[in-house]
């Protein structure tokens, strides 16, 4: 079934900071993102909420769909390249047959002197055997421990190496421009991560909670030969950039939402990823800006397996 309703919502929990805040908690292993009401966007030089709100109007569908203004270059260029040919959206990284062995536990990847990545490795994973990694994202104003905070509670459970970096900024590079030094973090941070953790790469998939969903599904449609599957949580847009590939895409949203409102973002993007050929799931549950742990566990149990294109042998 396309809509999916929620269980219980986490409440929206602070940690005193006047801009978003993750919250780790509860016994269900829940995630939430904080909002407060005075705030009415993102500031410093961040996208604010009307500029999302705005551009997840067009700009979601037209990053998909030929002929919406604001659409992506038919020749796939935006922003400035990183190389000849290559679009700063293009991820490098790739597993290779090797791979190491890394003990379980979190560590710090050390490919930045500050906000480095960090690299999840749950225990119980089969000795010897390639695993699944996911690429996971956080929302603005987050950091890396953010990242993994949605679906580390499930990690052990479906054998999942999370992989979280941090942005540079407040947000992701391509949620304020184009893709450049966050795109070239997640590519270090990636190369990293298969050279310490042998990695299945039939189950390389990318995650993220609002502007991190939105920046995951940036640089999942435009790297599929990579990303297998696409997860995001409460999107607000869809970030220009190139389509490679098709990976499978999970979509989940609030129908309470009042940061990104679902009308305004996962319901324009669904229809638009489905009318350019994308397997799309869609997930609405009752609840506001949140990752319902219900939620959560539905998509570390797709995570877990191959694509159907993985599948394949696409």
């Amino acid at each position: 079934m396309d809509i999916g309703t929620g269980g219980a919502q986490l409440h929206a929990r602070g940690r005193g900071s006047p801009g978003w805040s993750s919250a780790r908690g509860d016994a269900d292993g829940g995630w939430c993102a904080v909002a407060p009401v005075a705030r009415a966007g993102y500031h410093g030089g961040v996208l604010t909420r009307r500029g999302a709100l705005s551009a997840a109007g067009c700009a979601a569908v037209a990053a998909l769909v030929p002929g919406c203004t604001g659409g992506p270059d038919p020749a796939g260029r935006s922003g400035s390249s990183p190389g000849a040919g290559r679009h700063p959206a293009a991820l490098t990284a790739r597993p290779g047959p090797g791979g190491g062995s890394a003990p379980p536990g979190e560590r710090a990847l050390g490919v930045a002197d500050v906000r480095d990545a960090l690299l999840l490795v749950p225990p119980g994973l089969p000795p010897g055997e390639p695993v699944a990694l996911v690429l996971t994202l956080h929302g603005a104003g987050g950091d890396a421990a953010g990242g993994l905070a949605p679906l580390r509670p499930l990690a052990e459970e479906h054998a999942l190496v999370l992989l979280a970096p941090a942005s540079r900024g407040s947000t992701w590079d391509a949620i304020t421009g184009g893709y450049g030094v966050d795109a070239e973090l997640v590519d270090r941070a990636l190369t990293r991560a298969f050279a310490t953790v042998a990695v299945d790469p039939g189950r390389v998939a990318v995650a993220g909670f609002s502007d991190g969903a939105s920046y995951a599904l940036g640089l999942g449609l435009a790297n599929g030969e990579l990303f297998r599957r696409v997860v995001a949580f409460s999107p607000g847009f869809v970030p220009d950039g190139p389509r490679v590939g098709r990976p499978d895409v999970h979509v989940s949203h609030g129908d309470d939402d009042e940061v990104l409102p679902v009308d305004r973002t996962s319901r324009r993007i669904v229809p638009a990823l489905r009318a350019a050929g994308y397997d799309v799931t869609y997930r609405e549950f009752d609840g506001p800006h949140v990752v319902p742990p219900e939620v959560a566990r539905e998509a570390a149990a797709r995570l877990s397996r191959p694509s159907a294109a993985a599948s394949d042998g696409g």
